[in-house]
């Protein structure tokens, strides 16, 4: 899992738990047909066999990339291939490029009408920008949405805009967009900062300064990471979201503008800007990889199950970080659930909608190889998509939590879809009869795990989730996630419950009801 900061979680409560849900629970529908036989198939003893392999030091951590991912993802096509199982990609191919590039810290700084301010103090930034500017056009909360917008009479083509976080409010303290004292996405601190820098990329902006006083030591911190451990950010090579981004504290930003926090109204600052930020970016080559099972009557309706197939590689020392539990126990349940799902299509019960069997790359850098699939290269068509399983920590207990161990923590399957909803409590209480602890749905919990893992970048697309998970532990990013510390009966259980939900969602006659839109 992608270890983050800069999240939030946007989620309600579910039902049929310790934490109770808004939906009521009804009675979802089950195809016919008796997935049982094939479910036995995952067992213990498999899953051991791969995780074994997979988390051993022969893989090197599996970093992004290096040497040790590019075999993780050979063994897992290998897999495939051994199975029997065809490559998502038309040409046969089970790899997906995922085209990378690592961001090296820039060093220098910026003048504004001479005052210098340097990288890493009252500004931050990780990207690279000579430029110089006559002006910055003030955006205010750079918002738009419905008649309100903070781009009415400015124009931002080619120039470099100020925005500072939160949305606009009204006299009495409520907030304008909702007309209430609920914040929307636009005050969200997971999701606004890129909606605000892709709706200022919309308008014609080249370059966005940012003031967000909450979040700058989060900034901060993130920068003084990357320098300590003389690293990067790595991100999708021309990504939209690499144009010049630069995060300020309450000092530089009044240096613009006095009174930044009080002043709303957009207008034309005139000031001399010298931009003096030097870097230099490495090309990383890494890759997806998809295989899918064809649906039988209904081929062209996907469900995508994923895992990511990184994890974070080898300390400064040497020692080797080889994530069992993150992400190899998502990986190994992911293999045997094809296998089952293969086995029942060869004694002709095959899928009636495809499943696709995705293991992403870069998740630990930023949840990149999903993003490059939904964004960028989608193998089957978004809209077509029905539902997003997504498996990320699935083989351990979280220490922290009271209750029966056999349970698995279910994120974000109510948010976008009460259909699907209702299907996962349904098909648990039919077939594995787990407790399934909404814990971390609660759009209050300060982990906001809803947005750090990859069945976020399908979310965003308005396509129903569930995101499995076991929880976090002491071994949690350490050379001490080993496979002997896994708990395999529960990850057989728990892989067993993902494989019966996916059979249902690709096989029952009605598809996955959408009645929320994500925002």
């Amino acid at each position: 899992m992608k270890k983050l900061v800069l999240v939030a979680l946007g989620l309600v409560m579910a039902c049929n738990s310790s934490q109770k849900a808004v939906p009521e629970k009804t009675v979802a529908p089950i195809s016919d047909g008796e997935p049982t036989v094939y479910a036995e198939t995952i067992t213990q003893t498999e899953l051991k066999e791969h995780l074994y392999e997979y988390a051993s030091d022969k893989y090197q951590g599996r970093e992004t990339g290096k040497p040790g991912q590019k075999l993780a993802s050979e063994y897992i096509q290998k897999e495939y291939r051994s199975m029997g199982i065809s490559a998502a990609k038309a040409n046969g191919d089970y790899l997906q490029n995922v085209p990378l590039e690592l961001n090296n810290l820039p060093t220098g700084s910026i003048k504004i009408n001479g005052t210098e301010f340097s990288n890493g103090g009252d500004l931050i930034t990780f990207s690279m920008a000579e430029e110089n500017f006559d002006s910055v056009v003030y955006v205010g909360y750079g918002v738009e949405q419905g008649d309100y917008s903070d781009y009415k009479n400015v124009d931002v083509k080619g120039k470099l805009v100020l925005i500072k976080a939160g949305e606009p409010m009204l006299p009495d303290g409520s907030y304008y967009l909702s007309g209430n004292k609920d914040k929307s996405i636009w005050s969200n601190i997971s999701e606004a900062h890129g909606k605000k820098m892709r709706l200022a990329a919309e308008k014609g902006a080249i370059g966005v300064i940012y003031y967000t006083k909450e979040n700058f030591s989060r900034f901060k911190g993130s920068y003084n990471y990357m320098k300590n451990t003389a690293g990067g950010k790595m991100q999708i090579k021309a990504n939209i979201e690499a144009q010049i981004s630069l995060y300020v504290n309450e000092k530089l930003a009044n240096s613009l503008i006095p009174n930044i926090s009080e002043d709303h109204t957009p207008k034309i600052i005139s000031k001399d800007i010298v931009l003096n930020l030097i870097s230099t970016n490495d090309e990383i080559s890494s890759e997806n990889v998809a295989a899918f099972i064809k649906g039988s009557t209904k081929p062209n309706e996907y469900v995508i199950i994923s895992s990511h197939l990184d994890h974070i590689g080898m300390t400064a020392d040497g020692d080797i970080n080889n994530g069992a539990d993150d992400d190899g126990s998502g990986t190994v349940a992911l293999l045997e659930i094809a296998e089952a799902f293969k086995k029942a299509a060869d004694s002709g019960n095959g899928p009636k909608r495809s499943v696709v069997f995705l293991h992403v790359t870069g998740e630990e850098k930023g949840l990149l190889g999903s993003q490059y699939y939904t964004d960028y290269e989608p193998i089957f068509p978004l809209v077509q998509t029905v539902a997003n399983l997504n498996i990320d920590m699935i083989g351990r207990i979280d220490p922290e939590r009271d209750g029966d161990r056999n349970y698995i923590y279910l994120i974000g399957s109510d948010k976008l879809s009460t259909d699907l909803h209702n299907l996962s409590e349904a098909i648990n209480t039919k077939y594995a009869n787990l407790e399934l602890d909404y814990k971390y749905n609660n759009k209050n919990d300060p982990n906001r795990f809803y947005y750090r893992s990859d069945h976020y970048n399908f979310a965003k697309n308005n396509i129903p989730i569930i995101f499995y998970f076991n929880g976090t532990h002491d071994d949690y990013h350490r050379p001490t996630d080993t496979a002997d510390k896994i708990n395999y009966d529960l990850l057989e259980n728990r892989t067993r419950l993902i494989f019966h939900t996916a059979w249902q969602v690709a096989n029952r006659d009605q598809k996955v009801i959408v009645d929320k839109v994500s925002k």
